[in-house]
């Protein structure tokens, strides 16, 4: 019997604005709750245009979730109330756990061809760590593995395991996985995907075919939801191919969402926004921003 995972939902991400005025392009989010459990939201900022995300996303909250920055071209400079402050470039990830609350901003910075290019990727936290300590790890390029498959595919791990190889983020919840894969033109991909486990892949460069069933490979800004199985399979097309591909454990919650604030009910949004409007929102020792 064929274990391999088959595409459940296939679509393109779509251009919006946020923060101070950012463009980008949001492959999912809140219309997509619960498709996606554990995960909320994944944004794509890709541009040349300085006008275009210097603005940046300042000072904001954040309770309930983890947020992670992975940036392929440019910076982003960090601040928050913790007191952290540093910048990721190129290859960088910065990984924060905003627990019971944080306050932070992201600033973004092209390089010297002004481009910019990376991803958020929001992780939802389960009821029993929603109130958590906050924390923030910055994850430089050279922290991170790189594995390389009979020199026709590279792997960059961010978070899990793969080939014995361990990423340099653990002791997450929802035991995610977190690949960067680029794949050369014809190459094949196979990967275990644990039952249950929530499987996506979104298309950074070229194409690929991510299902044996379907004729046309995926493109571009594609967003590949896979359905359960025991495997994923990937064959690249004459192009070569690169995307990112995330897993994680299903909570099974009820979410409750609300801007930068992602509970449980509606009782404990009152209650975040409440606190924020109140000066009492940050729980743990902080730096006034």
């Amino acid at each position: 019997m064929d274990k391999t995972r088959r595409i459940k939902l296939l679509f393109k991400s779509r251009p919006t604005l946020e923060g101070a005025g950012v463009h980008l392009k949001r492959v999912f989010g809140y219309h997509q709750v619960p498709l996606f459990d554990p995960f909320l939201l994944l944004d794509d900022f890709h541009s040349d245009r300085p006008e275009e995300y210097e603005a940046g996303f300042p000072w904001h909250p954040h309770r309930g979730i983890e947020t992670i920055t992975y940036v392929l071209q440019g910076q982003v400079a960090h601040g928050d109330s913790m007191g952290n402050q540093g910048v990721i470039g190129a290859g960088d990830v910065q990984w924060m756990t905003a627990g019971s609350g944080i306050v932070h901003q992201e600033m973004p910075k092209g390089d010297a061809k002004k481009r910019l290019w990376g991803f958020q990727l929001w992780a939802n936290l389960p009821a029993s760590h929603k109130m958590t300590a906050p924390r923030y790890r910055g994850i430089t390029a050279q922290q991170i593995p790189v594995v390389e498959i009979e020199e026709k595919t590279i792997v960059r791990l961010i978070c899990g395991n793969f080939r014995g190889h361990e990423g340099p983020v653990g002791e997450v919840m929802i035991d995610p996985e977190y690949l960067d894969v680029q794949m050369r033109p014809g190459a094949v991909f196979s990967h275990p995907a644990p039952h249950g486990h929530t499987v996506f892949a979104y298309m950074v460069e070229g194409r690929a075919r991510f299902d044996s069933g379907r004729d046309e490979p995926a493109g571009t800004e594609t967003l590949i939801l896979y359905g359960d199985g025991a495997e994923v399979r990937i064959e690249a097309a004459k192009e070569g191919a690169r995307f990112l591909l995330v897993s994680g454990r299903p909570l099974g919650e009820p979410v409750a969402w609300a801007g930068p604030i992602v509970m449980n009910t509606k009782a404990e949004l009152d209650t975040a926004f409440a606190e924020y409007r109140q000066g009492t929102f940050l729980k743990q020792k902080s730096v006034n921003p």
